[in-house]
């Protein structure tokens, strides 16, 4: 049975040409939370930007739902100021001219059941003058603790109800639970109301272009493949680092910390990613086949005190100013135990990678931000030069830099100019914004798009989140029954701990 976006086509399309891009068919997005700084920073400019690049059917609609009191111009007006503000592309007024005709706003609260019958009428109305088909997605950017009564609203108003010749989608931000117990909690109830296939949780990460190159670049080459395993790599490291504290975000973090907030779905995604066989196809039931092998033979190493580090930035200077501890930023206890840097080794056991450890490392207030991938080669087994030839050489090096300077640099020894053989080494870049014209889009941009096309290669399933968190529930439960994290200045790479982690099998972080 083929839904009404696959019915729809593009008259300016050629069917045949499968370079030109995806265009999403008639629809509309609901979006719950529209107050927020995930909606007015990320969201609403995407939408402009999808409209803006033509990918947007001429009839799409956008709903708000929240609290304030406003009518459909107040909405509109918000959502013009981001789109001037936070766009990515050009503004064009004929395009935002067109959008505004489908911007709708409806005043309410969660538990409002008139509020979620006049988003029913309001949807219904999109269907009439816009032409939407029956076709809409919910967008919850609210709490998760809100997931329950809004998808209960969302069936009470028959808002959920899909049909053959029209969709209904639900995205859901992260966190996706706190642990495996509250993910598998908050699975039921939302697969109570949408089917799986109808369930799209957004992982931003898993929408970067860079991100996407692993693939592209593991399985499009045969140079990087045949060395992809225990043979030739001695680890992978993967980083994600801010340099940015935690001011004004207690609300969110408190509780929370650096593996539930990143661990568990950044980095274990990008894991996977980098650590999967090559997939039968992409399409997405071979791709996440691949990913859910991987994730279930990954197990934290052990004993987790020399196998993790925790900390928690103290005051200090960064950017040549003088910045705050987490203990001294608003919203926090005193006596906080929350972490802002998390550091695991993982095991994968499979053939491919059995005795590889995978090194991830998050964390806050750090040295600079950065997102990589590097998997960390093992030494030439025999080097025919003098030990001074080769003193400065170290292990070669291929690395996917995903944010902010996009794209891949690989390490390797060569000889240095003169008329002795020395050797160092030196690095080879290739760098997105070097080679190709068109600007990396939004992750935001290519996700929503996804939603919009009923295409869910890059959304983790129930499986894959709940896996993710069979693997760091028991570096959780270890953390929070010994001790607490350790302090590092802000501007350092994190605490004393995760450089011994390293250490002790003679191995270093790299320093981006």
């Amino acid at each position: 049975m083929s839904s009404a976006s696959e019915q729809w086509q593009n008259p300016l399309r050629d069917p045949r040409d499968k370079r030109l891009p995806r265009v999403a068919g008639p629809c509309s997005l609901v979006i719950f939370g529209v107050t927020g700084d995930l909606s007015r920073k990320k969201l609403m400019p995407a939408i402009y930007d999808l409209a803006n690049r033509g990918l947007l059917p001429p009839g799409f609609g956008l709903t708000g739902f929240a609290r304030r009191e406003w009518e459909h111009q107040d909405f509109g007006q918000v959502v013009y100021d981001a789109v001037k503000q936070h766009a990515r592309t050009p503004f064009r007024q004929e395009v935002w001219d067109r959008l505004a005709e489908g911007i709708r706003f409806v005043q309410g609260s969660f538990d409002d059941d008139d509020a979620f019958d006049r988003l029913a009428d309001t949807v219904s109305e999109l269907d009439t003058e816009r032409g939407t088909g029956g076709n809409h997605a919910f967008y919850l950017s609210v709490p998760p603790g809100a997931f329950p009564l809004v998808c209960k609203q969302l069936a009470r108003s028959k808002l959920a109800d899909d049909g053959p010749e029209q969709w209904r989608r639900v995205v859901i931000e992260k966190p996706f639970g706190h642990d495996l117990a509250s993910a598998q909690e908050l699975n039921a109830v939302v697969n109570d109301v949408f089917h799986e296939d109808q369930v799209f949780r957004i992982d931003h990460y898993l929408g970067k272009e860079t991100v996407q190159n692993i693939l592209a670049l593991r399985f499009a080459n045969q140079l990087f493949e045949p060395l992809w395993n225990s043979n030739y790599v001695d680890h992978v490291q993967i980083t994600m680092a801010e340099d940015i504290g935690l001011g004004g975000r207690a609300g969110y973090y408190e509780g929370i910390g650096a593996a539930r907030d990143v661990i568990q779905n950044h980095l274990l995604q990008l894991m996977a990613l980098t650590a999967i066989e090559e997939p039968v196809s992409f399409n997405p039931r071979d791709l996440r086949t691949e990913k859910l092998k991987v994730l279930s033979a990954t197990r934290p190493a052990e004993p987790f005190a020399k196998t993790t580090a925790r900390g928690q930035y103290a005051g200090g200077w960064q950017g040549g100013q003088k910045v705050p501890g987490l203990l001294d930023e608003s919203g926090f206890s005193k006596t906080s135990c929350t972490e802002t840097f998390a550091a695991i080794e993982l095991e994968v056991n499979t053939r491919r990678w059995a005795g590889v450890p995978f090194y991830l490392r998050t964390g806050k207030r750090l040295g600079r931000r950065v997102t990589e991938v590097a998997v960390v080669f093992k030494r030439a087994p025999h080097l025919p030069f003098d030990d001074t030839a080769t003193e400065e050489l170290g292990q070669n090096a291929f690395v996917v830099r995903i944010q902010p300077d996009e794209g891949v640099t690989m390490r390797f020894g060569s000889k240095v100019p003169g008329s002795t053989m020395e050797v160092r080494d030196v690095t080879m870049d290739f760098g997105y914004g070097h080679s190709f014209t068109e600007a990396l889009p939004e992750a935001y941009e290519r996700l929503i798009l996804d939603v919009l096309l009923g295409e869910p290669s890059l959304f983790p399933v129930n499986e894959e989140v709940e896996l993710s968190w069979e693997i760091l529930d028991p570096v959780l439960r270890y953390w929070e029954k010994n001790g607490s994290p350790e302090t590092y200045r802000a501007g350092t790479w994190g605490p004393p701990s995760a450089n011994a982690m390293m250490a002790r099998t003679g191995r270093h972080w790299r320093r981006p």
